[in-house]
């Protein structure tokens, strides 16, 4: 009777049967609502590209340019006022509402307790949940998003696999705590202006600049995993 020597390292979907525990953490995002101001260099090469066209444009004769300029012309005119770039909610600096810095992306921090927290104290963190039994990771995240807005009918994730990962190592004061590792995945607002949160002391809609700002040991890492 042979013997395997080959003991099974994965468990069910792959995960492995290491104590270390996993997180998934999610980057919940709202995607700009107005076009971003262009560069005043863009602006000024568009300029200069447009007038340089007109130069070679073709003439056309005068009455074709009569005809086109009255087509369309009815009883009725449809006054266009765009809407303003500045809310109240940026003159206010009201992080808490999504109608700020409306051509920027914002993400989601809460204030809270959050997995690997120094003494347990309430911290600044991504949504994020400790991998349990779920089916896959991606389950996990969307858990850990749902806990915290209640539903996700006005969401939408960006792909099964995580955008990055890191290896959190326990500090000096924390010489019992094991390292984990914590897995991020994107996730968007769709069609949706506010939400209830829940599951946190406190919570801010902030850009990616501002985000810096929270984490300031892990800026280098977010700069990099976050492009725009």
């Amino acid at each position: 009777m042979k013997m395997s020597l080959i003991r099974p390292l994965l468990t069910r979907r792959g995960f492995s049967t290491s104590s270390e525990k996993m997180v998934a953490s999610v980057l919940f995002e709202r995607l700009p609502v107005v076009i971003p101001k262009i560069d005043p260099i863009v602006y000024a090469f568009q300029e200069f590209s447009f007038r340089w066209r007109q130069q070679y444009q073709r003439r056309y004769p005068d009455e074709f340019l009569d005809r086109s300029d009255a087509r369309g012309k009815g009883d009725y005119q449809i006054e266009y006022v765009p809407a303003p770039r500045i809310t109240e909610a940026d003159k206010n600096n009201d992080l808490r509402s999504l109608q700020r810095a409306l051509d920027r992306r914002l993400y989601l921090l809460l204030y809270g307790n959050a997995y690997g927290a120094p003494d347990g104290k309430p911290v600044w963190h991504f949504p994020e949940k400790v991998y349990e039994s779920e089916e896959t990771m991606r389950k996990c995240a969307e858990s850990a998003l749902k806990s915290v807005i209640g539903d996700l009918s006005n969401t939408y994730f960006v792909g099964n696999a995580p955008m990055a990962h890191m290896v959190v190592q326990p500090k000096e004061e924390q010489a019992e705590s094991a390292s984990f590792k914590k897995f991020f995945f994107k996730s968007q607002v769709i069609a949706k202006t506010k939400f209830d949160i829940g599951k946190c002391e406190e919570f801010v809609w902030v850009t990616k600049d501002e985000l810096m700002e929270y984490f300031p040991e892990q800026a280098e890492f977010f700069n990099k995993m976050i492009i725009s």
